[in-house]
Formats: structure tokens, C-alpha cells, sequence
């Protein structure tokens, strides 16, 4: 696959918030069937780069394009190709795990079998028990897994993740990488921002360090090690303090 035909395509990309700037010539392309990890500090331009994918903001100049479509110029046609999930769920309390994964589906026009869904539950890790609960009851974790579901039954070339691992814990975490790998083995392109080091050295095919608006550094994965854990965090925690904005 060519460079342009990458899923995911990012190219001296800048972003300001009035006359603070954000995204400085920001870099980046995420072939299909592999997954990307972007770690840095807060205010590094995670969250930046994310909504540029989605069409939220605007750049100031450079290019990005989700499966050839400029995000910004047509945002409706990026997203029909991306599924997201983002830190904070926004999930329907007086609804149960069932009807919030099928109401979901339902508004991005891909709705699915009940038997799909509480499949996809399983996969998550989310017990049988819950799945017909109302989501009032449910801690951060069990609702990260009812959006983890819903994401990974759409069936797009785009996965957007947002610090995907926030409330799990480490068998769940473990869970959902396992679940990661399936769906980059369809062919999806996934681009996942995290501070988990752990986590993304364990699924990532690439990781990139993200400081100050552009990836500093990327490292890929290679040998059965996959990546210097040490190296990584060395590399990570002299990062963080370095980022300006």
C-alpha cells in the first residue's frame, strides 16, 4: 500500500486554539491492518489530533485525510468510516447494556443481532449478568466495555481509541488487546492515544512520542520482545516533561 492510500494520513499538520498553537507540523500515517500508538504528556496534542481526524477543528495549513476525505471539508463522509471511542463515555443511564449497544448502532445505521451484541459483550469482558442491567448501576470499567463493544461491531476502516484502557483493569486490559489485534487483523486501520506504555507496547505496531505537537520519535515493532520496555519508559518519562503545550 502507498504512502497516500494509508486509512489514516496526517502531513505537516497545524492546529492552533486562537493564538496558541497545538499541532506543529504534525506528521503521521497508519497503514490498514495495523495499529498505532501516540503517547505524551497532557497538552502534547492527543486530543487535538483526534478531533482533527473527526472534523471538530480546522487546520491552519498541512494535510489530513481519513480514507482519502479531508475530515474538516467533509466531515460526515470521515466519520461514516470511523468508529470512536473516546476517555469519557457518553452512555444512556436508564438504558441497559443491550439497548445502549443497539441504540448506538441503530444512529451510525449498522445495526446489529442481539446475539452480535452480547457476543461482543463476552468478548469485552462484560458479564452475563449485566448485559440486560440498567448503565445507572454500572462503574467506569463495565460502561468502557459496553462502548469498547460498540466500537468494534462497526464494521469501518477507521478505529479511533482515546485512552481505550482508562478504568479496566488488567485482565480486562489484557481483554481488550486481544480484541485489538482481531480487529487490525480484519484489515482496520487503528490509531489509539494513551499514557498506558504498557498496554501499547503490547498491541502497537508502531509508537510514536508525542511532544509539543509532532512525534519527536517512533519506534516499531520487531523480534519476538516487540519493543525495550525500558527504553520506552525511559523514553517516555523524559518526554512528558518536556512537553510546552
Amino acid at each position: 500500500m502507498s504512502h497516500d492510500a494509508a486509512p489514516i494520513l496526517i502531513e505537516d499538520l497545524t492546529v492552533a486554539y486562537g493564538a496558541q498553537p497545538v499541532l506543529r507540523g504534525l506528521t503521521l500515517s497508519v497503514p490498514a491492518g495495523s495499529i498505532t500508538a501516540l503517547l505524551g504528556g497532557n497538552g502534547a496534542g492527543k486530543s487535538t489530533t483526534l478531533a482533527a481526524l473527526l472534523g471538530f477543528v480546522r487546520a491552519q495549513s498541512g494535510r489530513i485525510a481519513v480514507c482519502g476525505i479531508d475530515p474538516a471539508a467533509d466531515p460526515d463522509a470521515a466519520r461514516r468510516r470511523i468508529a470512536y471511542l473516546p476517555e469519557n463515555v457518553a452512555l444512556y443511564e436508564h438504558l441497559s447494556a443491550v439497548e445502549n449497544a443497539d441504540y448506538l448502532l441503530a444512529l451510525s445505521g449498522e445495526r446489529q443481532s442481539r446475539a452480535a451484541i452480547v457476543d461482543a459483550f463476552g468478548a469485552t469482558g462484560l458479564q452475563q449478568a449485566a448485559w440486560d442491567q440498567r448503565l445507572g448501576g454500572f462503574s467506569k470499567g463495565m460502561r468502557q466495555k459496553v462502548a469498547i463493544a460498540v466500537a468494534l461491531l462497526r464494521q469501518v476502516p477507521v478505529l479511533l481509541l482515546d485512552e481505550p484502557t482508562s478504568g479496566l483493569d488488567p485482565r480486562a486490559t489484557a481483554d481488550f488487546n486481544a480484541l485489538l489485534a482481531t480487529v487490525r487483523d480484519r484489515g482496520t486501520a487503528v490509531l489509539m492515544v494513551t499514557h498506558d506504555l504498557l498496554s501499547a507496547a503490547d498491541v502497537a505496531d508502531a509508537i510514536g512520542f508525542l511532544e509539543a505537537g509532532r512525534i519527536v520519535e517512533a519506534v516499531a515493532a520487531s523480534g519476538i520482545e516487540r519493543f525495550d520496555i525500558r527504553a520506552l519508559h525511559a523514553r517516555f518519562a523524559t518526554g512528558g516533561a518536556q512537553v510546552a503545550a
